[in-house]
């Protein structure tokens, strides 16, 4: 077996109970907008922004967890570009738009965190491995579609 399909069985099986899981999947990518945001609105090094004004911690998590899709599948990390892209649209958008970047993402995790909850019926033992995984949530996912149309992972 290799790594990924070690990650998708993992996260898989830690998926089958999910008492609520519409409030579960709409928390989860909520959770990674929150925390990439947060991300984004850190200050950075006077050297990030001598590179560019777009390198801050949020890009930088967003580049590794690319970095880190390409290791694992090839085929996934493709499908998964347009995810990472989308997420930093929103956080581009979010910074040029004026609006307050940390209190916004601060509610979009504890909405989400809320959400994981719910979806676990409380079980916090269970909130926190989705925690550890919540990046391999949208890898699973596209997996699910590439496995109904017969792409290879």
């Amino acid at each position: 077996m290799t790594d990924i399909e070690d990650w998708l069985t993992r996260y898989e099986q830690n998926h089958q109970l999910l008492s609520k899981p519409v409030a579960h999947w709409i928390a989860v990518p909520m959770f990674v907008v929150g925390i990439s945001g947060l991300l984004w609105a850190l200050p950075v090094p006077t050297e990030f922004q001598e590179i560019s004004p777009l390198l801050n911690w949020g890009s930088t998590f967003l580049m590794v967890t690319a970095i880190y899709y390409f290791i694992i599948s090839l085929s996934l990390a493709i499908g998964l570009l347009p995810w990472l892209l989308g997420l930093a649209s929103i956080q581009l958008w979010l910074t040029n738009s004026g609006l307050p970047a940390i209190p916004l993402s601060t509610g979009l995790v504890v909405a989400a965190v809320s959400g994981l909850i719910l979806g676990r019926n409380g079980s916090l033992r269970f909130v926190v491995q989705d925690l550890q995984l919540v990046m391999i949530g949208p890898a699973w996912l596209l997996s699910l579609v590439y496995r109904r149309f017969g792409i290879p992972i």
